[in-house]
């Protein structure tokens, strides 16, 4: 997975952290989530606040 698959981290994300709200998460964590996510292999440099509010709004989603 790449930065740009916010659907796919997302999924992911929800089945890791099924307790977790995603509009409660900083997005300091989030990114550190996402880099340790399984099949993840992308730069940490290309991520920004617009990919991790994307990645946070498809969670947000996924969570309802």
């Amino acid at each position: 997975m790449k930065w740009i698959d916010s659907r796919d981290i997302a999924i992911e994300l929800a089945e890791k952290f099924p307790d977790t709200d995603p509009r409660t998460v900083r997005f300091t964590d989030l990114m550190q989530w996402v880099l340790e996510l399984e099949g993840f292999d992308d730069d940490p440099a290309h991520c920004g606040e617009k990919i991790l509010e994307a990645i946070q709004l498809c969670w947000m989603d996924e969570a309802e």
